[in-house]
């Protein structure tokens, strides 16, 4: 019982500071329908759940002896941020009307946490702070903590994006709102990269 309270805090302060995963769901609310946004935030939920368990149950440890893995993970989810920093900064400002199909998904979702340093970062830090040396149950409780925390957090963004989009009726300040995003996603990149 005394874990939980900890184990909660810091899966919300992991959850609704910003990152990649956030300001997708950001930029999802302000353009899509808010169930199209909510899909995305239950596959980036889910695919952080995965990866948790998997780092919890020695992926990390395992995949460290590889030369070069973290290197290449560093790179591929940098190339992804990158990719969709471009797509955010090339965007008209124009809220569709019925082109739900080119919102964020699902897999989507669930892949860029599996390409999230951030991810992998608070997955790793939250199980070496919070369960004792690979506890089975230990890291089962947390991760039973994380699934509505997470996905509630990520909701938080989207439905501020969504209030976002009430307020903005002119493609050009939209179109600003989504620079400034991918200018984020592109200043996270520098950050990675001077890691």
């Amino acid at each position: 019982m005394s874990l939980i309270l900890p184990m909660s805090a810091f899966a919300l302060a992991a959850s609704i500071s910003p990152g990649p995963v956030n300001l997708v769901c950001l930029s999802s609310g302000t353009r899509y329908h808010v169930s199209r946004g909510l899909i995305f935030v239950t596959g980036a939920t889910l695919g952080f759940i995965a990866l948790f368990l998997a780092i919890g149950f020695g992926l990390h440890s395992l995949l460290a002896g590889l030369p070069g893995f973290e290197r290449w993970l560093s790179w591929a989810g940098i190339a992804f941020l990158l990719y969709l920093s471009y797509r955010l900064a090339r965007d008209d400002g124009r809220i569709p009307d019925g082109e739900p199909d080119k919102a964020p998904g699902f897999l989507l979702g669930a892949l860029m946490q599996w390409l999230n340093p951030k991810a992998w970062l608070a997955s790793a830090a939250g199980i070496g702070a919070y369960t004792n040396g690979g506890d089975s149950q230990q890291i089962w409780l947390f991760a039973a903590l994380y699934l509505p925390i997470c996905w509630l957090s990520l909701s938080c963004w989207v439905y501020a994006g969504a209030f976002l989009r009430h307020l903005v009726h002119k493609p050009a300040v939209l179109r600003g709102i989504n620079r400034t995003l991918a200018g984020l996603l592109v200043a996270s990149c520098l950050f990675l990269l001077l890691d």
